[in-house]
């Protein structure tokens, strides 16, 4: 357990462990209300994620909360099931089924994702980033945090509100967005980093003291005072025990309602998609490069869902967002992921009011420096150096992720590597060669691999045997061989007398991996 719990690394845990939890307190408040939930059940997944997931996570620096990418889910499911203890109950069992999951290996799946997808979808994240906060930076919050969508809520789309955004300016959180990116910047210098204060000290800490501060000095100007919807809004409770009452139980008697399967069903298999996304981009930006073991992180979740379900919280998932600032505000281990989630709780109970005068803005700015760094420009000049194999399907998840959803994106991008696949696979299948044992003869050389994408290429290999020659099928290094490909060459077997085709099989009959069932019809006089 010592990678996972280097208390020597605290120096640069806890400040990113801060940083972490100021970006997070309004996604989670966010994220709760445009999926129809209670402010503080954003809050409670956040805590959750934080304090349970992380400790049990072997993720060294992913961040786990409430999901972004499960908004539309929620909000839907809590309108059909009737109430939101009765969706507590799905979210527990959501867990279970996670916890299942773990055990049955399936986070094998994350490893299928080509590497031009995931950082594809780090890019798309960067800019829905950079396009959402633009107008919190303009102090126009119309739209939650956290909502990541292309079509919002207010019949907008990601583009259509910044058109709309200088009808609706406002000049105090501008002047407040401004002062933070100069801060955000200026800690960015080579000539403040060679000051071990500045290394010791985040910026982005810097830069919700000195907004927070400019809130209050904006409060007697009537042209620079913040509005309500331009700060952080957390709830608050006249006393600890008012504040216990935001914590919810499941409705265990909706037990009986197939309903609440379905949903359960649902939020784990889109809930475990999600993370298995960002535990691959979280170690891709890991300057050490480690592995999180997949099954470890979908029982991880699964515990963390059952939690927060049984305690009135929102579904978590392991979130990119948070992760990637996790990742560049310097943390070293999973410790910062747990103590953001420390520091929520205390926070809440604490200091709310406190937490109230953080402006969005300030946030906005922080967020912005966190999405340019995901996309930045010289990442799309790498991926075209690499050639269209690589850039195709990555510029596809990017336009996916910023038209659609993150889901989709990811899955457009997934279809388009599919078809550079299936066109590799046409175009260098298998190997043809001429004058073996006498000049007629054509030499056909299976690879090790001969699977259903090789298919449509021995059809063509095939087609193009001239009449009057010897074709001699070699798979003598061949360990698979999919049926349909033995069935295109019985085929083959069968009409080559009519072309006046002589056709030798070696080694392809008794291959040891065909099904039993499968009959090869090939003539005896045939096989060598």
């Amino acid at each position: 357990m010592k990678s996972e719990f280097d208390f020597s690394q605290l120096k640069a845990d806890v400040p990113a462990s801060v940083v972490v939890f100021l970006v997070a307190v309004p996604l989670c408040l966010g994220i709760a209300l445009a999926s129809g939930a209670p402010l503080f059940s954003g809050l409670i997944a956040g805590m959750v994620g934080g304090m349970v997931v992380g400790l049990l996570s072997g993720s060294a620096l992913g961040v786990s909360g409430p999901a972004a990418g499960l908004t539309v889910i929620v909000l839907v499911a809590i309108q059909d099931l009737g109430s939101f203890e009765a969706f507590l109950l799905a979210t527990a069992l959501m867990g279970v089924v996670q916890i299942i999951m773990g055990y049955l290996r399936t986070g094998v799946i994350a490893y299928y994702f080509p590497s031009s997808v995931i950082q594809g979808m780090l890019a798309g994240i960067g800019l829905i980033i950079i396009l959402k906060q633009i107008p919190h930076a303009f102090g126009y919050d119309a739209v939650p945090e956290g909502d990541y969508r292309f079509e919002q809520p207010d019949n907008e789309n990601t583009f259509s509100e910044l058109m709309h955004l200088m009808e609706k300016v406002s000049e105090g959180p501008m002047l407040i967005a401004a002062v933070s990116f100069a801060i955000l910047l200026l800690w960015e210098t080579r000539w403040l980093k060679q000051f071990k204060i500045f290394q010791l000290i985040q910026g982005p800490l810097v830069a919700v003291i000195a907004g927070a501060l400019m809130n209050l000095g904006f409060r007697e100007s009537d042209t620079l005072a913040l509005a309500a919807s331009q700060v952080v809004q957390i709830p608050l409770a006249d006393s600890f025990g008012a504040f216990l009452e935001n914590f919810r139980s499941p409705d265990f008697g909706q037990l009986g309602n197939p309903q609440i399967y379905v949903t359960a069903v649902l939020l784990a298999v889109v809930g475990s998609l999600e993370t298995l996304l960002c535990v691959e981009a979280s170690d891709k930006q890991d300057p050490r490069k480690r592995y999180t073991p997949t099954d470890r992180e979908l029982k991880a979740q699964g515990v963390g869902n059952l939690v927060s379900g049984l305690i009135g919280g929102l579904p978590v998932t392991q979130v990119i967002v948070r992760s990637s600032v996790n990742v560049q505000a310097g943390a070293q281990t999973k410790l910062s992921a747990i103590l953001h989630g420390v520091i929520i709780l205390f926070a809440v109970v604490l200091i709310p009011n406190l937490l109230n005068l953080i402006p969005l803005a300030t946030l906005a700015a922080v967020l912005v420096v966190v999405g340019y760094k995901l996309a930045k420009p010289s990442l799309f000049q790498q991926k075209w150096q690499q050639g269209l194999k690589q850039f195709v399907p990555f510029l596809a998840t990017i336009l996916g992720i910023v038209f659609t959803d993150l889901l989709v994106g990811i899955g457009i991008g997934l279809a388009v590597s599919v078809v550079f696949i299936l066109y590799q696979n046409f175009k260098i299948p298998i190997v043809v060669s001429e004058g073996g044992e006498d000049a007629e003869e054509i030499r056909l050389e299976l690879p090790a691999d001969v699977s259903f994408f090789k298919k449509a290429a021995l059809m063509k290999v095939l087609a193009e045997i001239p009449e009057g020659r010897r074709l001699v099928i070699d798979a003598s290094q061949t360990y698979y061989i999919h049926q349909d490909v033995l069935e295109i060459i019985e085929d083959f077997v069968e009409t080559a007398p009519a072309r006046n085709v002589e056709v030798v099989v070696r080694e392809l009959y008794d291959h040891k991996d065909l099904d039993p069932d499968f009959r090869f019809s090939v003539p005896e006089a045939s096989r060598a």
